[in-house]
C-alpha cells in the first residue's frame, strides 16, 4: 500500500463535498475549566450515519469503476464502517453485503440493514470478520472495501484534520481513537503536514492495547482483546502496515484507557455537552481527562469519532459513571429489628442530604443475631467526600455500617 499525502486529503475533500457534513467544532467550557486550558471539541458523532466513516467509505467506493460497481461491495465492520460503506452504496445505488463479528451491536446492525446491506454475524472480533469477508470475495467477485488499510479511505477520513485546522489553525494538540489506524492515519497526516508542531495523541481502550504496544516497542500484543464498551477499537491484530506507514512517523504518543474511564467521559459528554458518544466514540475524552494537560499546550481538540450506541448499554455506562463519580453509592446497615429503627436511620439519611433510591432488608444473614436485620440502600449522593462523611457519622450514631 503506497502512502498518502496531503494532496490526496484535498482529492477526498473535493470528492466528499455536498455529500457529508462539516461538522461542528466547539469550545467545551466545562472541560476547558477541569483541565486548565482551551479544550475543543469536534463532533464527528453528528455525522451522516453516526460517525466518522462514511468519509473514507463514500471516498473510495465512490472512485470505483461502474463495472466493479455492479458485482457489489463487501465489508467487514463491528459498525460504524459497515454502516458507512452500506450508506455510501445506497448513494450510488449498489449492492452491499456486510460481515459483522457477533458482539457486534444490534442498534449497529439494524442501522446497516436499514441502508439497504446485507448483514452476516461471523467471528468474534473486527479481524475474524474481515478474514471471512475475503473468502466470499474470491467465491462471489465481490470487491472488498477495508475498514482501514487502504488509501482512499484514509483519504477520506483525512478530511476531519483539515476541517479542524481550518477553525483551529494554531493548534496544539489532538486527541484521536485508535482501531485499525486509518482514522488516525488520514488525520495525522492532514495535521503533521499543515500545523507540524501540534502534537497527536492516539487512544486505544485497555482490553485490546496491541497498537500502544508496538509505539512503546513491545512487539506483538500478548493480550487478548477481552470484551470492552469501546467495540469500534477494539482490534486483535494492530496492523503492522498502519503503523509502519502512518503511526510510528506521525503519532507522537498513545494512550490507553479503561471501560471505567470510557463511561466516565460518556457521562460527561452527555451531561456537560448533550451528547451522545459510544464507548469508542468517547476514548479520546477519556485520555483528554487522563494525560498530564502540561503536554497539551494552550489548545487542545478532542474528537468524538461516534455515537452510535445500544440504549440498554447506556443505561449501565449512565448508573457506573454515577458510581465512579460518586453520585451513587450502596450502603449496608445492621441495625436492631425492632419498631422505628429504620424510620430513624432513613430520617438521619435524609438530614445528611442524601437521596434514597431503593432499600432492601436481610433477616436471614447467618452472620448477624435473630434480633438484628441487614438495611441495605442504594443512595444519591454529592461525591466520595459526601459518602464517606455519610459512613463516619452513622458509625459516630451507633450504627453499625458494613
Amino acid at each position: 500500500m503506497n502512502p498518502i499525502d496531503i494532496e490526496d486529503i484535498y482529492k477526498a475533500q473535493k470528492n466528499l463535498k455536498n455529500i457529508i457534513k462539516n461538522t461542528k467544532l466547539d469550545l467545551s467550557l466545562s472541560a476547558s475549566q477541569k483541565l486548565g486550558l482551551d479544550i475543543y471539541i469536534k463532533f464527528e458523532n453528528e455525522q451522516l450515519t453516526g460517525s466518522f466513516k462514511i468519509r473514507g467509505a463514500y471516498n473510495k467506493i465512490s472512485q470505483l469503476p461502474l463495472e466493479v460497481r455492479k458485482k457489489g461491495i463487501i465489508a467487514s465492520s463491528a459498525g460504524n464502517h459497515a454502516q458507512g460503506v452500506a450508506k455510501s452504496c445506497q448513494l450510488l445505488n449498489i449492492p452491499a453485503t456486510i460481515i459483522m463479528p457477533k458482539s457486534a451491536s444490534l442498534v449497529k446492525a439494524q442501522a446497516t440493514r436499514g441502508y439497504g446491506a446485507e448483514v452476516i454475524f461471523h467471528g468474534d472480533v473486527v479481524d475474524d470478520a474481515i478474514v471471512y469477508a475475503k473468502k466470499k470475495v474470491e467465491t462471489e467477485g465481490l470487491t472488498f472495501v477495508h475498514p482501514y488499510e487502504d488509501p482512499l479511505i484514509i483519504a477520506g477520513q483525512g478530511t476531519i484534520g483539515l476541517e479542524i485546522l481550518n477553525e483551529l489553525p494554531d493548534l496544539d494538540s489532538i486527541f484521536i481513537p485508535i482501531g485499525g489506524g486509518g482514522l488516525i492515519s488520514g488525520m495525522a497526516v492532514a495535521i503533521k503536514t499543515l500545523r507540524p508542531s501540534c502534537r497527536v495523541i492516539g487512544v486505544v481502550s485497555s482490553q485490546a492495547p496491541g497498537m500502544f504496544e508496538l509505539k512503546k516497542g513491545w512487539g506483538s500484543s500478548k493480550v487478548k482483546p477481552s470484551a470492552t464498551i469501546a467495540d469500534g477499537i477494539a482490534i486483535k491484530h494492530p496492523s503492522s502496515v498502519m503503523f509502519d506507514l502512518y503511526i510510528s512517523k506521525y503519532v507522537d504518543e498513545i494512550v490507553s484507557v479503561t471501560d471505567d474511564e470510557l463511561s466516565e467521559a460518556i457521562l460527561f459528554l452527555m451531561e456537560r455537552t448533550k451528547t451522545v458518544a459510544e464507548g469508542s466514540g468517547a476514548a479520546a475524552m477519556a485520555a483528554a481527562f487522563k494525560v498530564s494537560p502540561s503536554v497539551m499546550g494552550k489548545k487542545s481538540c478532542v474528537l468524538i469519532s461516534g455515537g452510535n450506541i445500544d440504549l440498554n448499554l447506556v443505561a449501565k455506562i449512565i448508573e457506573r459513571g454515577r458510581i465512579l463519580n460518586g453520585y451513587l453509592s450502596e450502603l449496608s446497615v445492621v441495625v436492631v429489628d425492632l419498631p422505628g429503627s429504620l424510620n430513624r436511620l432513613t430520617g438521619w439519611l435524609a438530614q445528611s442530604e442524601a437521596n434514597i433510591i431503593d432499600v432492601r432488608h436481610d433477616r436471614l444473614d447467618p452472620r448477624f443475631g435473630l434480633k438484628q436485620t441487614r438495611i441495605d440502600f442504594v443512595i444519591e449522593t454529592k461525591n466520595h467526600e459526601h459518602i464517606a462523611a455519610i459512613k463516619k457519622d452513622l458509625i459516630q450514631e451507633g450504627f453499625e455500617v458494613l
